[in-house]
């Protein structure tokens, strides 16, 4: 049994950011919590031993957790406020729980919804959303990352088919039909007149070679692989029909920013409210922590950070219920929260001394995990470069 119990919620809303939150979204949000509840006992096996549980994912499903906001027939659609609400809980659990809904319902789902015809979204949409199938976006590969643009793996048409060759790296759920697992992945490649194309690929095809990428130290409790696509052949109903250039593959990337915002919302409020509560349990020097003047100025300081990225979130949430959200907004709320999950998660790992580095008091697996979620959906670096573009109308990319 730990020392400290340091893993419940403390509901930390200083502003009050989250008290006017409609029903229906609360009633999404206490579908995440108890979620939560049930799955969190779990977590700290999974991630020491870089297990994947797959029933976490028809779980998700059965708890109506698997949309993100998405639209499309048939879907359960739930709002933006709600769907990063889900991001904030499932990420104050664990990273590796917001990001499977991050891969299977933000740019998996979404990518179907929105550039499917209509027999692929009646045959995917329903099973995606329900975790019947696991979904994967395959688009970075090992040699082309923040450079995605210039993707290499490339679509040619034989006879009726297509035909995709090429590799791709850090693609959650990309190995799921290793397993047995009916998975479907998203392939992004290059058709013979270079053109951006999306292509839907069942993971049992014949020369989807897929390996779980070993040695992680941020997100354990996903498996993330590396994929070689030889000579794999679709039908020409593969294709995505409405996806036809990077913009669209963009307009995917964008949609699903502002949900790393909020999982890195859920990271930072998990590190804080575990330091608080540390702070008021150790006793040092004949008195808890929490009576020291250096740890209430540390507390206040995290706070101020904390509720500030609470503001970012509600706000762009509100813009994206709107129909307004623009892509910079997301991009500078994700630079935003990110850095400062960060700090705060460093902070806190600080404040526990050498309980900080324990599984079993969950900080330090917050701050590993932060340091994907600072990457993925695009790094530090590029968000920066995009806002400075529009602030100086000048390009700085090399």
């Amino acid at each position: 049994m730990a020392e400290y119990e340091l893993a419940g919620a403390l509901g930390t809303d200083f502003y009050e950011v989250f008290a006017e939150v409609p029903e229906q979204d609360r009633a999404v949000w206490e579908r995440a919590r108890a979620f939560v509840a049930i799955t969190l006992p779990e977590v700290n096996e999974a991630w020491e031993r870089a297990e994947y549980p797959a029933h976490w994912i028809p779980r998700l499903g059965e708890h109506g957790l698997l949309n993100d906001g998405v639209e499309g027939p048939g879907l359960h659609t739930v709002t933006p406020l709600a769907a990063g609400l889900v991001n904030m809980e499932l990420a104050r659990a664990d990273g590796s729980l917001s990001t499977i809904v991050a891969v299977q319902a933000g740019l998996t789902l979404r990518s179907i919804a929105m550039f499917g015809s209509a027999e692929q979204k009646e045959r995917w949409l329903g099973p995606l959303e329900r975790g019947e199938v696991f979904g994967a976006f395959a688009l970075t590969e090992p040699d082309h990352g923040s450079d995605a643009v210039a993707l290499s793996t490339r679509a040619v048409r034989e006879g009726s088919d297509w035909v995709l060759t090429g590799e791709k790296k850090w693609i959650g759920n990309g190995a799921a039909g290793l397993s047995g697992i009916p998975a479907v992945s998203v392939v992004w490649a290059r058709d013979e007149e270079g053109a951006v194309r999306g292509f839907l690929v069942e993971q049992d095809r014949p020369g989807y070679l897929a390996e779980t990428i070993t040695g992680k130290v941020s997100l354990r409790a996903i498996h993330q692989a590396r994929i070689r696509l030889d000579a794999v052949r679709v039908p020409a109903d593969a294709l995505l029909p409405e996806a036809m250039s990077f913009k669209d593959t963009s307009r995917v990337l964008a949609a699903t920013r502002l949900g790393v915002a909020w999982s890195a919302l859920g990271h930072a409020t998990a590190a804080f409210e575990a330091a608080l509560t540390y702070a008021k349990q150790r006793i040092q020097f004949g008195r808890p922590l929490a009576a020291t003047q250096l740890v209430q100025e540390r507390l206040t300081r995290m706070l101020s950070e904390l509720t500030s990225v609470q503001l970012h979130c509600v706000r762009l949430a509100a813009l994206d219920t709107a129909g307004t959200l623009q892509p910079l907004q997301a991009s500078l709320a994700k630079f935003t929260a990110t850095r400062i999950a960060r700090g705060i998660a460093s902070t806190a790992r600080d404040m526990l001394g050498g309980n900080g580095i324990l599984l079993e008091n969950h900080v330090m697996r917050h701050l590993a995990d932060i340091e994907a979620i600072h990457t993925y959906e695009g790094t530090e670096s590029v968000q920066a470069l995009l806002v400075g573009r529009a602030l100086t109308g000048h390009s700085a990319f090399a």
